[in-house]
């Protein structure tokens, strides 16, 4: 934030380790006009100021937007208690947030600027570390709009966050053995983008998701619900199994905790395997 703060200094509130304050501040300033952004670790952005969101952001429909980093795993060395990976449930929740996961410095730019213009509470969530950046720069950004980024025709990967490019990298390898993935960014967890949901299991006929959060209450629950509504279909979901996190190394709390790339390849190998043989027998 150096950069606004010396641009800007009359726009800037430092609220201090106040973060339930923040948020109330933030529903007052809208009152007046103001589309403010509040920003601190996405652990005390959100399950540390819950009741201030529910009640003066989210129940009184105020023009909030919450931007959090630091979310899940990756945050890396902080440990547990500083490792939020319940965000996305409890943020999705709530009756009218929007909930935006972008997946690298280009996307996370372009959505900042589109929630300026999106009348609402919005929380965005993103991450600490440095990731590989390969959208678009300048990209337009569409809340709402699935992001398709390969076509593939035996499974889709539906992927939030981080876990986009680990989604990218494993549809190269699963194409090494032949098998066909389509990559999908939903970088919008609310409102989903159902229709591009179902017309890409309609045609590959299994999905996983990927996301660097709880299995309960994510985008894995989320996508599943659509499926079971609209177009059943097996699916796996790649996400922390009810289990807290702990200090490390984010690489290797990515594989300790089974979310990286080769364990991503791996249940897609076992969903496509399971299409292949119900196809055949």
């Amino acid at each position: 934030m150096d950069a606004f703060i010396k641009e800007f200094p009359e726009r800037f509130i430092q609220v201090g380790i106040a973060e339930a304050n923040m948020m109330g501040i933030a529903a007052g300033l809208t009152i007046g006009g103001k589309i403010p952004y509040t920003g601190t670790f996405a652990n005390f952005s959100t399950g540390r100021v819950y009741d201030q969101i529910r009640q003066s952001i989210a129940y009184s429909g105020k023009n909030v937007k919450i931007c959090a980093s630091h979310a899940g795993l990756t945050l890396g060395e902080d440990g547990a208690t500083h490792q939020i990976l319940e965000d996305i449930g409890l943020m999705r929740m709530l009756p009218g947030m929007t909930v935006i996961v972008p997946c690298d410095y280009n996307q996370t730019k372009a959505a900042t600027l589109a929630i300026a213009d999106y009348e609402g509470p919005v929380y965005l969530r993103f991450g600490r570390p440095k990731v590989a950046n390969f959208t678009a720069d300048n990209q337009p950004f569409e809340i709402g709009k699935a992001q398709l980024l390969a076509v593939g025709s035996d499974i889709s990967i539906f992927a939030t966050g981080h876990m986009v490019w680990n989604a990218i990298e494993a549809a190269r390898l699963l194409a090494a053995e032949g098998i066909s993935a389509e990559v999908i960014n939903i970088h919008t967890i609310k409102p989903l983008d159902e229709k591009a949901v179902i017309q890409s299991v309609a045609k590959t006929g299994c999905a996983v998701t990927a996301e660097e959060h709880q299995i309960f209450g994510g985008l894995g629950d989320l996508i599943a619900g659509v499926l079971a509504r609209h177009q059943p279909v097996p699916m796996e979901m790649v996400a922390v199994n009810d289990s807290f996190g702990e200090s490390g190394k984010p690489e290797e709390l990515l594989v300790k905790y089974g979310i990286d790339t080769p364990h991503l390849v791996a249940a897609a190998k076992k969903q496509s395997a399971g299409r292949s043989k119900s196809k055949c027998c």
